[in-house]
């Protein structure tokens, strides 16, 4: 009989006590612990399981979970005479900066990470009844971590509890810190990154390099934050980003796992639909891995359905795609194609550098789970790595078109009206819509910092075609021929096959120079002789579509003005 799939479920002890649906990940405890790395950062996509895997060390090693070995025995990690003896042995101070969200400022935020840290010093508030643990000195520190304390308290204030926590075990303290860029997230959106930086970096410093009761520590979060920032003196940092081999399979379900889920549940005829809508995250040197959030809400609910990409607002992704420059637009398109982007990334995120490095964005992408990493390459000579990126799966390209609809179905009603007028060879209602569309989307593709208005239209036309390649990818294949700049932009729309009713589309879109052009009705002119110089009806012709059913269109642009122009009006 299958068990109960247990939905929302992060705390381990509550899984295994009402024999949920469980995939035993407890080797992670081994392999972690002969690593005998000081202090470990795992990078992971949300909803990967980072929280559970940190719970169940937790129960697994905390003295609060002392002669509770039965969490564990049916699980691998029991069948090991040696871990069996280490298990509830170690203090253990466990925190999360997850609750960190939709923080605005900085003064709220660092009230909400004091008070996380002010609930550790809570559960620990019978060590100021224990004889002899602690001086006057001591005990008036301990007292003085409050939600509201000051920044050199708070600094020192996961050291002091270690330091106590060693004196009353007599082990040294196991730290474990998860979503710990959670606040950085919301600092670099929100605006207040260099000050929440200068309140981490202290206490960082003080919990996990300058704290000599320390025995190990875990933290985990979906980005490596710079170096730079919050970690710029933790030399002892093992960092395991999504490219490296460490604990590949720890985090995420494997195939063979999958495949044994869906046996369990008798859905091992919909295993092919589930690989097309959930497979393919890469971790290390390990494939076709995925993510647990989206397997368990199949198992549960029998249907496929975008789970893991509805599970938290995508608005940093839209806001770097949507306000990206024209490059952007385009990898994007290609991506959405089923395309490949080659580039260098780096792991170190770097926030302040999204707003104009491409390589930032990818990076980013990569590492949230977006993108996945098709190819390696190493040049030995120039010691130079590319990688080739995809979109991970089928739920995420869905996720990337919903995105890419509410660019335009949210700020400009019209758009739905402008397509409509398209397929329909309205020419003064596509000029009509197609303004109101520009006056009302051209700020929302400009508005990173180092945004120009001599690029708007290039920005716009790119984000519109991506509109296009959405709302009409099920009646069109779309194509186009484009040249970066203050060029053409050439988009082919030719009607799939058994959509012999549609009329195939040529459209030329060019910014008017006023050097070579009077008006816009001129540059109208110079885009529809281009259709006709590159020969695109010709190719339509030779794919079987006959000229009738062609329709060509010049569109011209000049900041937020657009003209519409047909063969037919010269």
């Amino acid at each position: 009989m299958a068990r109960t799939v247990a939905i929302g479920y992060q705390n381990y002890q509550e899984l295994i006590e009402r024999n949920a649906f469980y995939i035993d990940k407890t080797l992670f405890i081994k392999e972690w612990w002969e690593n005998i790395d000081k202090v470990t950062l795992i990078t992971r996509p949300r909803r990967f399981g980072k929280t559970l895997n940190m719970s169940m060390v937790e129960q697994f090693f905390s003295v609060d979970y002392a002669g509770q070995g039965r969490l564990f025995e049916r699980m691998k990690i029991w069948k090991e005479e040696k871990y069996r003896q280490i298990q509830g042995t170690y203090p253990v101070i466990s925190l999360s900066f997850a609750p960190v969200k939709s923080m605005k400022n900085f003064a709220d935020t660092r009230h909400l990470l004091c008070r996380l840290i002010y609930e550790q010093y809570n559960k620990y508030r019978f060590l100021l009844d224990v004889d002899g643990l602690m001086d006057e000195k001591e005990k008036a520190l301990f007292c003085a971590v409050s939600r509201d304390m000051d920044e050199d308290i708070a600094a020192m204030s996961l050291n002091m509890l270690s330091k106590l926590l060693m004196k009353q075990y007599g082990k040294k303290v196991i730290i474990l810190l998860d979503e710990y860029d959670t606040p950085m997230q919301e600092a670099y959106v929100n605006g207040y990154w260099d000050a929440l930086v200068a309140f981490i970096t202290n206490l960082f410093h003080l919990t996990f390099k300058t704290n000599d009761c320390l025995e190990r520590a875990i933290l985990t979060g979906i980005t490596r934050v710079s170096k730079e920032s919050i970690f710029s003196d933790l030399n002892n940092l093992e960092v395991v980003t999504t490219t490296q081999n460490k604990y590949e399979d720890t985090f995420g379900f494997t195939q063979e796992e999958v495949s044994e889920a869906l046996k369990e549940f008798g859905l091992s005829d919909m295993e092919e639909g589930v690989r097309d809508w959930y497979d393919g995250f890469t971790f290390g040197n390990k494939s076709d891995l995925y993510n647990p959030w989206s397997i368990i809400h199949f198992l549960d609910k029998k249907r496929f359905s975008t789970y893991w990409v509805n599970t938290s607002s995508n608005n940093l992704v839209s806001k770097l795609i949507c306000e990206g420059s024209a490059d952007v637009k385009v990898t994007m398109e290609d991506l959405l194609n089923g395309g490949t982007l080659r580039t260098n990334i780096d792991e170190q995120i770097v926030f302040s550098q999204l707003d104009y490095s491409e390589n930032a964005i990818w990076s980013l992408l990569l590492a949230s789970g977006y993108l996945k990493v098709e190819k390696h390459l190493f040049d030995v000579e120039s010691g130079k790595e590319m990688y080739d990126l995809k979109l991970t799966n089928k739920e995420v390209r869905l996720m990337f078109q919903n995105m890419i609809e509410g660019w335009f179905k949210d700020y400009s009603p019209a758009y739905n009206d402008f397509v409509k007028a398209l397929l329909q060879g309205d020419i003064d209602a596509m000029n009509e819509y197609m303004n109101i569309v520009a006056r009302d989307t051209f700020s929302n593709f400009d508005t990173g910092r180092h945004a120009s208005e001599k690029y708007q239209p290039e920005r716009f036309y790119h984000g519109f075609v991506l509109g296009l390649l959405v709302d009409l990818s099920d009646r069109y294949v779309i194509t186009s021929n484009r040249e970066i700049g203050f060029g053409r932009y050439d988009v082919m729309l030719e009607p799939r096959k058994g959509n012999e009713k549609d009329d195939a589309v040529i459209i030329e879109f060019k910014v008017h120079r006023f050097r070579r052009e009077k008006d816009l009705e001129e540059t109208v002119k110079a885009a529809l002789a281009q259709i006709d110089s590159k020969g695109y009806a010709a190719e339509l012709i030779s794919r079987g579509v006959s000229p009738e059913r062609i329709r060509k269109y010049g569109f011209a642009f000049e900041g937020k003005d657009v003209l519409i122009g047909t063969p037919e009006i010269d």
